[in-house]
């Protein structure tokens, strides 16, 4: 058996994708990969989700340069969820959100509202061009 027969992939043929840095353990981001997605990044060591919004594989950074260097894949106890143990690399490494921050998880439920608590730490207009 293949070892990708093993995920539970969604009636889209996804599965949702959590990565987290190495060394810090910070959440950076979460996507979705189909089989190719994973079976690419298990092949190149590098991150590669299915964007639902372009419908095509999305190689992480192929615009940006902030490419996800992969040390690990685990899988979740009901096999439905991914984990990618990850290096964000680059040109300004550390840096995983679109928006140039480190984590996409940078708004936080404060008095009723979402507040961003995490820096900029490069203009998106400068990152993507």
């Amino acid at each position: 058996m293949d070892w990708l027969d093993s995920i539970k992939w969604d009636r889209d043929g996804l599965v949702p994708v959590i990565a987290q840095e190495r060394g810090s353990k910070d959440v950076l981001m979460f996507a979705f990969m189909n089989r190719e997605a994973l079976a690419r990044t298990a092949e190149i060591g590098e991150a590669v989700y299915w964007s639902r919004s372009r419908q095509r594989l999305w190689h992480k950074g192929e615009e940006s340069g902030h490419i996800q260097k992969v040390h690990q894949i685990r899988m979740d106890c009901d096999n439905d969820v991914v984990l990618l143990e990850v290096t964000q690399l680059g040109h300004e490494p550390g840096i995983a959100c679109h928006t140039g921050r480190h984590s996409c998880f940078y708004q936080r439920l404060d008095g009723g509202g979402w507040q961003a608590v995490d820096p900029v730490l490069k203009d998106p207009e400068s990152i993507y061009k």
